[in-house]
């Protein structure tokens, strides 16, 4: 092929950039003791490092032997990619010889870059190559610049303060970061397990200037000279948390998509999309979907796939990001098989945002096909989109679902209005319906406005819901509680059974046929449902754990029910639902004491609780229910 000539040889052009400069340690010295090894090791280095950098839309700008160029369009793009580049090479070291491990440096700075595959340099690129150079192995520094951009976005680990080292040819000194696995062993704690703040990278006044030398050395012995190789081959403490296992069938978790606008706000947006691909997939019977609730304990987090895939028990993770501008939409999503670390196809889709619902579509169905699912007939019909094709209703109804979540009266009414925007904007919006109808019966339920009146327009929009699309999940469990509470219990099983059969992987169907089943008088029933929705739902929701705790007070297993209770109260200890149930425990038991105390916490949360108030809990055997008013009259409750 000719050479281009000067006419046709497209123009380099410059911009501002967020640098990463990647370097192999020792790579020089050990291609001349095996040749074949390194060779062997580079093509597994260079093909990670090619992986990430796309993931996190960066540009291979150069390599050069061992050494790697990318540049990003945001420094939390560039330092999410190193993070994944060392999280993926200590995997990839653990149990083989140390001949055979491949340890990185890596350096990130924010500077003028550019988008030619020729020569390219410039101070951001001079700085990113001595940053690395500062590095040390399985470590990433990074400048002031850098760490002031990332620093409250992103989950950085152990973060230690190298002063402001001279860097070889570059005139200022600054600031610069080193971001660890974790701790250093014998490090005091002070230096390391807590990010160090800004001023102790400051430069020195006269009065302090011994004191700040003395620091910076002291942190600079830290980082350097305590074991030091201990870094680049010590994994991190592993979880006492033992692996769950894989489930009988492909199983994936949906992380939540990273939002990459530049609007923060955006992030309803970015989670809306997690959701509806999560949705989506939890509709597929021959699929085992990890539930929304326990992925987003991972949101805002730096993690490793292969920790996900044990923490979660499953083999899948699907990842990406989602950048929002005017009337476009960017998602970068990849699918990794997570006991291997592969990634099984990683792609980025530029679409106008009109086109956002037919790219959510277009997502799941490139999961089905990658893992070979079989769809039955039902599933072909409804993994297709029906919610809404008007931008404006779409952004109403995630902003509702956002306020929903908050889980505040006010929010609760904001969510309301955002629904009533969306179906103003669709009239055939069934989940904005849905949704609507969720905020009355939350109202009832959480004794903001008992009338019949909020009850009756739960009813209403769930029967709207249903009217426009019979197969929406959320819908049916919807109209579920509103039969028990209006105990009307063969209903109220039947919709939810209906939700189940419409979303196998549904962990909050699970709870939904769980909780009916106990008030309807099979509690014994309940157990295997909850049992179903916490493996779907690993994180182990207060919901699920309540539900879990009423079913073993109903059978009058007082011991597994107290240690439910407890635990959930670890983890909110205002949930009222918790401290009522174990005052009704403690009554049957005879501690006294203790049912009053349980009781005093119900009252101080609210004062306004009576026995008449729960004389209207829909229990279908009254001697259960006078059984449980009794209990909590013997606690203090009048």
């Amino acid at each position: 092929m000719p050479e281009e000539s000067a006419d046709t040889r497209p123009a380099e052009t410059r911009r501002l950039a967020a640098i990463m400069f990647t370097d192999i340690v020792g790579f020089s010295r050990q291609m001349g003791a095996n040749e074949a090894r390194m060779l062997r090791l580079l093509e597994v280095h260079n093909q990670l490092i090619h992986r990430a950098a796309t993931a996190h839309h960066g540009t291979v700008i150069k390599t050069i032997g061992d050494a790697f160029l990318v540049d990003f369009p945001s420094v939390v793009n560039a330092v999410q990619c190193a993070q994944q580049v060392q999280g993926q090479l200590r995997t990839y070291n653990t149990d083989k010889e140390s001949t055979e491990q491949i340890h990185v440096r890596i350096g990130i700075h924010v500077g003028t870059s550019c988008n030619s595959m020729a020569t390219c340099s410039g101070m951001g690129v001079n700085v990113a190559s001595r940053l690395q150079g500062v590095a040390e192995p399985d470590t990433i520094c990074i400048s002031q610049k850098v760490y002031d951009e990332v620093d409250k976005k992103l989950a950085l680990g152990t973060v230690v303060c190298l002063g402001r080292p001279k860097l070889k040819n570059i005139a200022q000194r600054f600031p610069v970061y080193a971001l660890l696995a974790h701790p250093p062993h014998g490090v005091r704690q002070h230096f390391q397990v807590h990010r160090l703040k800004l001023s102790r990278c400051l430069r020195p006044t006269p009065l302090l200037a011994v004191a700040g030398l003395v620091l910076i050395a002291a942190t600079v012995v830290a980082v350097r000279y305590f074991p030091l190789l201990s870094l680049s081959t010590e994994r991190p403490p592993p979880s006492t948390q033992p692996a769950l296992p894989l489930p009988d069938k492909p199983s994936i978790v949906v992380l939540p998509f990273t939002n990459m606008s530049e609007d923060s706000k955006q992030e309803y947006f970015s989670d809306g999309i997690t959701e509806d691909i999560t949705s989506d997939l939890s509709k597929i019977s021959s699929l085992f979907v990890i539930a929304r609730n326990s992925a987003f304990t991972y949101k805002g987090k730096a993690v490793k796939v292969q920790d996900v895939s044990r923490e979660l028990g499953v083999r899948y993770v699907l990842e990406g990001s989602v950048r929002q501008a005017d009337t476009h939409v960017r998602i970068t999503a990849q699918l990794v098989d997570a006991t291997t670390g592969e990634h099984l196809w990683a792609e980025r889709f530029d679409r106008p945002l009109q086109d956002v619902f037919a790219l959510q579509d277009e997502i799941v169905q490139r999961i089905v096909t990658t893992l070979q699912l079989q769809l039955t007939l039902a599933e072909q019909g409804v993994l297709t989109h029906k919610g809404t094709n008007n931008l404006e209703a779409y952004d109403a109804y995630l902003r509702g679902v956002e306020a929903y979540l908050r889980r505040t009266q006010d929010a609760n009414t904001h969510a309301r209005q955002l629904c009533e925007k969306a179906i103003a904007l669709d009239p055939q919006y069934a989940e904005a319906y849905t949704l609507l109808g969720r905020t009355y019966l939350r109202e009832y339920l959480w004794r903001w406005n008992q009338t019949p009146q909020t009850l009756g327009q739960a009813l209403a929009h769930a029967q709207k819901a249903l009217a426009v699309d019979a197969s929406l999940p959320m819908a049916h469990r919807l109209l579920a509680y509103v039969y028990l509470w209006q105990k009307h219990y063969d209903q109220a099983i039947t919709e939810a059974e209906q939700a189940l059969t419409l979303a196998p992987n549904d962990a909050e169907g699970y709870e939904t046929l769980g909780e009916i089943l106990s008030f309807a008088g099979r509690p014994q029933d309940t157990l295997g449902l909850v049992e179903k929705g916490l493996r779907l739902n690993p994180g182990q929701p207060i919901s699920l754990l309540w539900v879990l705790g009423r079913a073993y007070l109903l059978t009058r297993r007082y011991d597994e029910a107290i240690a439910v209770f407890k635990k959930s109260l670890l983890r909110n200890p205002n949930q009222l639902g918790a401290h009522l149930d174990l005052a009704a425990i403690y009554s049957e038991l005879g501690r006294e004491e203790e049912a009053r105390a349980e009781m005093a916490e119900v009252l101080r949360g609210n004062p306004n609780d009576s026995l008449a108030l729960l004389q209207n809990s829909p229990f279908k055997d009254p001697a259960v229910l006078e059984r449980l008013l009794a209990a909590w009259r013997k606690a203090g409750l009048k």
